[in-house]
């Protein structure tokens, strides 16, 4: 590892007597010269972590004829931008004992017959390309195999349950491809197994209980991501050594085996998104060691076992969106709420603290006093109900001589004077703006009371439905409160010093401005941006927290209807909150207390590039189009896209142009900051994971964006699965105790 630049010279020919090149880790471009195949004494070149280019030289396939009996054993290639198929030729050199070829852009189907013109082949390195076509079954006479890493490819048809005969393999990757099939039993032949990864793939039927025989596999088994279904074979506790188990993603159905709770070496357990039920096993009190544990999306049922609260090294407890009920445990992970243990979505559960987030539990009285507390508590609420039947006949005979106010959405707020909007903006000072919009001016505005800074947005009285806007907003904003929506601080209604209409709303300041400065900066006069990918997932978190409150929450239910980047504003912990609420529509008729819903408004609700297709044809507001542009700005989010870039046009769109990129071009379309912000670090699981969250979130934004609502997810549905990216985002980062990401 140096910092060596340039190309490697044709010249190099001359070196006869070279053994090994190892330039691994510089900045070698250009191609691979033809003329090393002159270099006849080679036995190692290793040019991997560089940037080199263009195809593999057929005469490499030459060098073997070409040595001596010490002839070429290490080909390693890996990590460089080399293209198009890889010549027959390299896959005869019967010498190797490591082949790599891996994250390269390479193409073409296996041969066939690799087995045979490899015999001595130990690590078998080819992923991260884009070879397609089956496994070749000849793969089992490399009876020397130790490494077989396929991973990442877009290989089809089934495991060959040839397979089984590797017995001296201690490393299987197949993960990310398109494979098929079930998983063959056979794999029991291969008895060195240490890590098997067959993970996000289509493979289908039931777990094989042979597959449990294995007694070396102890440092990971990755299952997750298929369509894997049936009961968890109780024979799994045979593995008492295994590290990793991630059969996450399936389908398994049935209880969880008590027998996993012999598995005393476990340190990450997944299980979550299947259809597992029953309680948490009592042998669970056996993975003292264990570190991570996801059960969440199932339906699991029962209270939460109080060993937890003694398990010492556990740094994540996921339980979320089961059937669990009872008390949360206080003590260990439970005992602070910033702890990485997630348990929303379980309906019955209460808390016996009132820190810990949840419904306080309800105690029954004891039986002896149960008389004493009758009559204590029905006397009491007999007195109750004489006063507040009285007090509602007052009410009732004063309503008939008091007229209703014309609009009661303004009865909320205290009315601050034009005169007071005009001094803390200097007079409405250009150097005071800070944003502008359709239907109005937002200013900075500086107070000498306790308000203090404050975002004044003052309505534009000429501009068609502006006058509406302004009481639509005050209506949305009047009985809403919630972390993740704008705090409305006053209000001024009246007239400037003209008799011209005076409307503003008095809004809390966001220091960090919104989320539209921060996807593009450039646009807002900055070089970069600083927003992580940790950052980004937050605030998408912090969006579907807020739909989740207006559409789920609220009575009746609150359509935003102009969802889009500008409309997200971020205060100084980076905590994004929604705003803007002049196009937002309760799903009910317009009520009589003067309320006019801006349905009035020539054109569709919402932004170009953010309004769902719907709205276009002149389809009622719902909360799927809310979602809809949900998904857009997850796109846009992991993109730096906006939707309507130059870029798209002749039918391009930022979701066709996302859709077109997965799975394997995931990194080609992210943002570069993104990755930037993780560069020399030396950690593969750190990009990994990065990629994962990335490709999971690209998904949802498709899938959140799907031109027909009834294609798209409820609004609950939506939080959940963001929430879950977080959640896995959080895992990759205490995996890695790399806070940074």
């Amino acid at each position: 590892m140096n910092s060596i630049r340039g190309e490697i010279p044709v010249t190099i020919s001359s070196c006869r007597r070279l053994k090994t090149i190892d330039l691994y880790s510089n900045s070698i471009k250009g191609e691979i010269p033809c003329t090393l195949a002159q270099c006849s004494s080679l036995q190692s070149v290793i040019l991997s972590s560089n940037n080199l280019q263009g195809s593999i030289p057929q005469q490499i396939g030459l060098l073997q004829s070409l040595s001596k009996l010490d002839s070429l054993q290490v080909l390693d290639l890996n990590h460089n931008n080399l293209s198009g198929y890889v010549p027959l030729a390299v896959y005869n050199i019967s010498s190797l004992t490591y082949l790599g070829f891996a994250f390269n852009h390479l193409v073409g189907i296996l041969p066939t017959n690799f087995g045979y013109t490899l015999p001595n082949i130990k690590e078998l390195i080819l992923a991260a390309n884009q070879f397609d076509g089956p496994i070749p079954a000849s793969l089992k006479n490399l009876q020397n195999l130790a490494i077989l890493g396929l991973y990442q490819n877009k290989l089809s048809g089934e495991i060959p349950k040839s397979i089984g005969k590797l017995e001296r393999l201690t490393e299987l990757y197949f993960q990310e491809n398109d494979l098929t099939g079930h998983i063959p039993a056979s794999l029991a032949g291969c008895r060195s197994l240490l890590i098997l990864n067959i993970s996000c793939n289509r493979l289908h039927g039931s777990i094989p209980m042979e597959l449990f025989s294995i007694s070396t596999l102890s440092l990971a088994l990755d299952l997750s991501y298929n369509k894997i279904s049936g009961e968890i074979p109780s024979e799994i506790g045979r593995l008492i050594s295994m590290n990793s188990l991630n059969v996450s993603n399936n389908q398994l159905s049935g209880e969880i085996p008590s027998t996993l709770g012999q598995c005393l070496l476990l340190d990450s357990l997944n299980m979550e998104v299947n259809l597992l039920n029953g309680s948490i096993p009592d042998t669970f009190i056996s993975l003292r060691g264990i570190t991570e544990m996801d059960l969440s999306r199932n339906n699991l049922s029962g209270i939460i076992p109080s060993f937890f609260e003694t398990f010492s090294t556990l740094k994540i407890l996921n339980l979320s969106f089961n059937d669990l009920e009872g008390p949360l445990p206080l003590g260990g992970i439970f005992a602070n709420a910033r702890n990485a243990f997630f348990i929303q979505g379980n309906s019955k559960m209460c808390a016996t603290s009132p820190i810990q987030q949840l419904p306080l539990c309800v105690t029954s009285p004891p039986t002896r006093k149960k008389i004493t507390y009758i009559v204590a508590v029905l006397v009491p609420l007999s007195t109750l109900l004489a006063v507040t039947l009285a007090s509602v006949a007052i009410i009732i005979l004063k309503r008939r001589k008091i007229k209703l106010p014309r609009n009661q959405s303004l009865k909320k707020f205290k009315n601050l004077s034009y005169a007071d909007l005009f001094n803390a903006t200097d007079g409405f000072s250009p150097n005071y703006l800070i944003g502008s919009g359709r239907f109005g001016l937002v200013y900075k505005g500086r107070f000498n009371s306790e308000i203090g800074s404050a975002a004044i947005k003052v309505f534009k009285p000429d501009q068609l439905g502006g006058p509406s806007n302004f009481l639509s907003e005050c209506e949305a904003l009047r009985n809403i409160r919630h972390r993740n929506l704008i705090k409305v601080i006053s209000l001024c209604s009246t007239f400037d010093p003209t008799g011209n209409e005076f409307k503003a709303l008095i809004l809390k300041y966001m220091v960090n401005g919104n989320l539209e400065c921060w996807l593009h900066p450039k646009d807002y006069g900055q070089s970069t941006s600083l927003l992580s990918l940790g950052s980004r997932i937050g605030i998408a978190v912090d969006i579907a927290a807020a739909l989740d409150y207006l559409h789920c929450r609220c009575t009746p239910p609150l359509v935003h209807c102009d969802l889009k980047p500008s409309n997200v504003l971020l205060d100084d912990e980076m905590v994004a909150c929604l705003s803007d609420f002049g196009l937002a529509k309760f799903l009910h008729p317009a009520s009589s207390m003067g309320f006019k819903d801006s349905s009035s408004i020539a054109g569709p609700r919402g932004s170009v590039g953010y309004i769902a297709p719907e709205y276009g044809m002149g389809c009622k507001a719902s909360i799927y189009g809310d979602i809809y542009s949900y998904g857009i700005i997850l796109l846009e989010m992991i993109t730096g896209k906006c939707p309507t870039d130059e870029m798209f046009k002749d039918g391009m769109n930022l979701r066709m142009f996302v859709e077109s990129s997965l799975p394997h071009k995931i990194f080609e379309i992210l943002e570069p900051d993104l990755t930037r912000f993780h560069e020399g670090v030396d950690g593969s699981q750190i990009m990994d994971g990065i990629k994962s969250c990335a490709l999971h979130i690209a998904n949802l934004g498709l899938n959140f964006s799907e031109i027909s609502p009834r294609d798209r997810p409820t609004t609950e549905e939506a939080y959940a699965e963001i929430l879950a990216i977080k959640e896995e985002f959080l895992t990759v980062c205490n995996r890695e105790s790399w806070q940074s990401l």
